[in-house]
């Protein structure tokens, strides 16, 4: 029996309808930006498998460290305990992090660390003696899949049958170039009607909306604003951290720094499970106190793992190198060539890119999971690439060490599918 097959007994696969999909590929190795199937099909993983492996699957310059790491310590309670990889690791990101990031809460995933933020936000003000519950998003943002990360989500796709749980949340549109002051009034408005805690936000992209990308000059405006009336920023660069905007963090490219940033995926280079919200000394002082009630209980059983830290720290060493730099922007000037030549294509409405983040939008009417979103990706997938569209949207995010041939494969399979529209 294959392992396909074997897959059906047992497994529920995420974000899958398994009575419409009951068959899943499997993947017995990858290498670099190479997944193999249990066919011997290879695939080019042309959105590092949910941008995480941003330096390629297996690289062993990492795996070789977290095997080091193995023997000596794997796994230790964080509350009441800390060890060295942890410790390292927090004095390489903080300095890589704006500089107003001074303090770093683990977790486990993306949803947690957004999770977390949300709940530092509110227990800040709490600590404060302030009464504010209410907190405001961007419309068709998408932050996890934990009540919380839900609530500020806007995709209704995801969350719909979980609504009437949700934290008390605003939504405001997400800056054009044309809308700021629009937006500002609308922020006003609720700040006279509402105790908002914090604005959570994705900064530059929102990646599960399409990879929408926003102005950065129009969200620093509504950062300032916010700042302005005490309402708490919470940076959601669980997407588009380690690199992908061309800066280290979107955040970065941001005038105003956030006062709380929430980190996961690319961290540990894919490797492994972890997470990571950081904040401000301001939140953490809100915190130090003699009153035991006054901390954050929140913890979770891997925290800290030193396994994913060691690699976290192996990635950040790599990130900061001139080989992944000089690739980054390899593959910033081919997205951008790419994007002159398949932008006339009749079938193109439109395309954008961030970084290494490109997206081309379909002139047409496609459902976000529909047959002819099904029938792309299996296109791609014959053809050797890995790619999911979203919706009429289709998007690149590729490991940093994908070769030029490689590129061009990917360019080339997305240009055919538009024939077969």
């Amino acid at each position: 029996m294959t392992l396909k097959e074997r897959d059906k007994k047992h497994l529920w696969h995420p974000l899958t309808q398994h009575k419409t999909h009951p068959d899943h590929i499997a993947i017995i190795k990858a290498k670099g930006c190479e997944l193999t199937d249990e066919e011997g099909n290879t695939y080019i993983d042309a959105i590092a498998s949910w941008y995480t492996c941003m330096y390629g699957h297996c690289n062993s310059y990492i795996t070789n460290r977290v095997a080091e790491q193995m023997q000596t310590l794997d796994q230790v309670v964080f509350s009441g305990f800390t060890h060295q990889p942890a410790i390292e690791l927090s004095e390489a990101l903080i300095s890589i992090l704006p500089k107003n990031q001074k303090k770093l809460f683990f977790s486990d995933n993306g949803s947690t660390a957004v999770e977390i933020g949300i709940k530092m936000a509110l227990q800040y003000h709490f600590n404060k003696g302030e009464t504010r519950n209410v907190l405001v998003a961007f419309e068709d943002g998408f932050h996890g899949d934990t009540f919380g990360a839900m609530s500020v989500s806007g995709l209704s796709v995801y969350n719909g049958p979980f609504e009437d749980f949700f934290l008390d949340v605003k939504r405001i549109p997400t800056p054009n170039g044309n809308n700021h002051e629009q937006i500002l009034e609308q922020l006003r408005k609720l700040i006279m009607t509402n105790d908002i805690a914090a604005f959570v936000y994705e900064p530059l992209v929102q990646g599960a909306a399409a990879m929408k990308m926003h102005d950065a000059e129009g969200l620093n405006t509504i950062l300032k604003f916010c700042k302005d009336y005490g309402i708490l920023t919470v940076a959601d660069e669980v997407m588009t951290g380690f690199g992908k905007t061309g800066h280290f963090f979107a955040s970065d490219g941001i005038e105003e720094k956030p006062d709380i940033m929430c980190l996961s995926k690319a961290l540990t280079a894919g490797l492994l499970p972890m997470a990571i919200t950081s904040c401000s000394q301001d939140i953490y002082n809100a915190f130090y106190s003699d009153d035991i009630k006054k901390g954050l209980f929140h913890g979770h059983t891997y925290s800290a793992n030193p396994l994913a830290c060691t690699a976290a720290l192996a990635g950040i060493e790599l990130l900061k190198s001139d080989d992944i730099q000089n690739h980054i922007k390899r593959i910033i000037n081919s997205h951008q060539q790419f994007g002159e030549h398949i932008k006339p294509h009749p079938k193109v409405a439109s395309i954008r890119q961030t970084g290494i983040i490109f997206a081309l939008d379909l002139d047409v009417k496609m459902e976000r999971y529909g047959n002819l979103r099904d029938r792309l990706f299996n296109h791609f997938m014959t053809h050797g690439v890995f790619l999911r569209p979203l919706g009429h949207t289709i998007y690149i995010l590729a490991p940093y060490v994908i070769s030029d041939t490689e590129l061009k494969k990917v360019y080339s399979v997305i240009e055919e599918a538009l024939d077969i529209l």
